[in-house]
């Protein structure tokens, strides 16, 4: 009984977090490690590194539950998270959010002094995306940038120095990360619209809400064809990887229109989490092949 009850508590922050959407950031900071270390780097750096990622992204989606509960319950689409309905209380998400932090701050220690002197501004970023959307339509690319503290942050840990390389990569991941949270903002238009909320959609109308998203994938694209150049190992497999992205791309944005959202879910997480997939596998191919 005892098990059962902290299994079922286990799944219920799980999905509070959305644990399952780890994979958008973690292909890029997984090869961004890869590609400073030009391989696998020692063990315990790996370890601290994917200690450091788990620990923050799952202390900002726990954190960002928090800060949205009121605006979760009045939205129907999200009104039966864990929050709203009272499965979960602020309090002890708040402690978890905190435990998060703290481990993610005592990973950045371990790795070395320039990731820990950096990790504040890191946790800013997480802190501050929940609040944008009260006041700008940049939510969507600070929410971008947060991620991109992923493969930068990685970047660093294993070489104690930025590059251009690492910045592309950054640039990339806040681009794509953007550009599909766009789409996925784009079937809370009018509730947005009804509550004060800010959004590219909301902003700009769904219409160029979506041009602005397709933008930001293009410009996604020419990002990693920059990290492609850049790297002295990066070969043919990086490539035709990216070649597959761009297709999944097209076929993410001829999916939807302003008059047809119903593909909204399966276009902004479904299709991208292939285009993570996709990243992390050809960059692995390119490596080590």
């Amino acid at each position: 009984m005892v098990w059962t009850k902290g299994w079922n508590r286990i799944t219920e922050y799980g999905t509070l977090v959305m644990f399952s959407h780890t994979i958008f950031s973690l292909s890029f900071a997984l090869i961004a490690m890869l590609l400073a270390a030009n391989g696998l780097p020692e063990v315990t750096t790996f370890f601290w590194i994917l200690v450091a990622f788990l620990s923050a992204r799952t202390g900002a989606n726990a954190l960002n539950r928090v800060i949205d509960a009121e605006i979760d319950a009045k939205n129907p689409r999200t009104a039966d998270r864990q929050l709203p309905q009272g499965q979960l209380n602020k309090t002890e998400v708040l402690i978890f959010t905190l435990c998060c932090f703290i481990v993610m701050l005592a990973a950045a220690w371990m790795l070395n002094p320039l990731c820990f002197y950096l990790a504040p501004i890191a946790l800013f970023l997480m802190v501050i995306y929940s609040y944008t959307k009260r006041f700008t339509w940049m939510c969507h690319v600070i929410l971008g940038i947060s991620c991109a503290a992923a493969p930068v942050g990685a970047w660093l840990a294993i070489t104690g120095e930025m590059s251009w390389l690492a910045l592309f990569m950054g640039a990339a991941n806040t681009a794509w990360v953007a550009g599909f949270d766009i789409i996925y903002g784009a079937q809370d238009y009018q509730f947005d619209k009804a509550n004060g909320l800010r959004s590219i959609p909301e902003t700009f109308g769904l219409k160029y809400g979506l041009y602005i998203s397709s933008s930001f994938h293009v410009a996604t694209v020419f990002f990693l064809l920059a990290v492609g150049f850049l790297s002295e190992v990066i070969h043919i497999w990086y490539f035709i990887g990216l070649a597959v992205i761009a297709v999944l791309f097209i076929i993410q944005h001829q999916m939807i229109s302003p008059t047809n959202l119903k593909n909204v879910k399966i276009a902004s997480y479904g299709i991208n989490q292939l285009v993570s997939i996709v990243f992390l596998v050809f960059g692995l191919l390119d490596i080590y092949f």
